[in-house]
């Protein structure tokens, strides 16, 4: 078993990312609820004014101010009041663009992640269009693929939320000095934006707007200093909060029905529990995940199953383009067999994937690790979007088996915090964690995803108990 090990308290260890041993301990309880993220839009790609009427950017704020999102400001068009087109007559828009995914027969539960129509690779409104107007529609393409659909999504909503308010101020959003965009992140500051959420109204308005001083808008030094300063102002909230759901109460009710027999259960069960275990032991985003592959370059199982290789399929690019090939590869320890620890055996996500990919074999269409298991999508590979469900639809299940009520608020994105923080409460360095989970840093982990699983001042308590005794 190399470093893991069972241990007599009733801990679980699961191992995402050799060697990092990820130990999730049963003995404790966090059931506070976190925030369901709000998922945007794309905006349109043509912005028209109408004198009488200026555009007005409408910001809207959730609970607590922070992470607050802006509304699609109002746009009045009229055909001979355009102001500018920011996207090339033969490109489509990055609205009506679209790649639909396959359907699928099962349904997932509703606070899961919905799914969202992916845009091919186009033309981006603005500087880059000028740019890449000459070049074969191929190289454009690639060219375009620098930057995930979802982020392309992003920066096009925050871009025309941005147009729409220098139209409304008669200047011009590509040219306009550097006074105006400050003015309009003071605009968003003001009706309390977080920090963060202004970071991307910088990194939208950066690719499309001409450089200033001969360098990046988001390089400027007046732009640093403001977004420090806005920081200070308006510190990020509830840095560490409590996990959002019980680690341990899933754990357990994975080791139960409707969980196992694991041979037994129905395949999307199977589906739902083998890609939960997968998802915590590795701390891998959804995204890395579905692109895990049975092709026998990218799977391979040790002769005595004591652990499995997983490797992305070839061509995959994270989320994080810098993040080593190395750090993409997920080495799953095998847990202790049945007859040394029957409860920790239940666990294994060594045995949950051969199982997994038996059950699988049969009706397989596609060498994606994770495929659909009903329906006219039976065999085909599955979505990041129902990927995502499945996770949701795990843990709902594990507290509905548990006759426990489940959080109001639950995101497939959780179990990379969950897992995570759970490790490093249990002794699992920090070096290692960021290497497994993809963080090139590791402020990343300890601004966006450290939780408070083990408080210092029942440790505290603990020790002086024990001392007396």
């Amino acid at each position: 078993m190399g470093n893991l090990r069972s241990r007599s308290d009733r801990s679980v260890c699961l191992s995402g990312h050799d060697p990092l041993p990820v130990v999730l301990f049963l003995d404790r309880r966090n059931t506070r609820h976190g925030r369901t993220g709000t998922q945007l839009a794309p905006g349109p790609s043509q912005i028209c004014v109408s004198p009488s009427e200026p555009s007005r950017t409408d910001f809207v704020q959730d609970k607590g101010g922070r992470g607050a999102s802006p509304a699609c400001c109002a746009v009045l068009a009229q055909p001979d009041l355009v102001c500018r087109t920011y996207a090339p007559r033969d490109s489509p828009s990055l609205a009506d663009s679209s790649e639909e995914g396959p359907s699928f027969s099962e349904t997932g539960h509703s606070m899961a992640p919905a799914s969202r129509p992916l845009e091919t690779p186009c033309l981006v409104p603005g500087r880059d269009a000028e740019i890449l107007g000459g070049l074969p529609q191929a190289v454009v393409d690639t060219i375009s693929s620098t930057r995930a659909p979802s982020t392309r999504r992003l920066y096009a909503l925050k871009w025309n939320l941005f147009v729409g308010w220098c139209f409304s101020r008669r200047e011009d959003p590509r040219t306009c000095p550097i006074s105006v965009v400050l003015s309009f992140l003071q605009d968003g500051l003001e009706r309390r934006l977080s920090p963060s959420t202004l970071k991307v109204y910088v990194a939208a308005i950066a690719a499309h707007h001409d450089a200033v001083e001969g360098k990046s808008l988001g390089k400027h030094d007046l732009i640093l200093r403001f977004l420090r300063g806005a920081r200070r102002l308006n510190p990020p909230r509830n840095q560490h909060p409590v996990p959002s759901w019980d680690l341990t109460l899933v754990l357990r009710a994975l080791q139960n029905p409707p969980f196992e027999p694991l041979h037994a259960v129905d395949l999307n069960i199977l589906s739902m529990k083998t890609a939960l275990l997968l998802a915590l032991a590795s701390i891998k985003r959804v995204g890395d995940l579905q692109a895990f592959s049975v092709d026998e370059s990218c799977l391979e199982f040790a002769p005595d199953f004591s652990h499995v290789v997983l490797r992305p399929r070839p061509g995959y690019v994270p989320k994080v383009p810098t993040t080593p090939f190395r750090d993409q590869v997920v080495n799953l320890q095998a847990l202790p067999p049945e007859e040394a620890d029957p409860a920790l055996a239940l666990l294994c996500p060594v045995r949950a994937l051969r199982c997994y990919i038996d059950r699988t074999q049969s009706f397989r269409t596609s060498d994606q690790l994770f495929v659909c298991y009903g329906g006219q999508q039976k065999g085909k590979a599955v979505s990041k979007q129902r990927l995502a469900h499945w996770l949701v639809d795990a843990i709902v299940r594990a507290y509905e088996s548990q006759d426990v009520p489940c959080p109001p608020t639950l995101r497939a994105h959780s179990t990379r915090s969950v897992a995570s923080s759970w490790a490093l409460a249990q002794g699992a360095s920090l070096t290692d964690i960021c290497r497994a989970a993809g963080w090139a840093t590791p402020n990343t982990f300890a601004r966006f995803y450290s939780l408070r699983v083990e408080p210092v001042s029942s440790r505290v308590l603990a020790s002086a108990s024990s001392a007396r005794d």
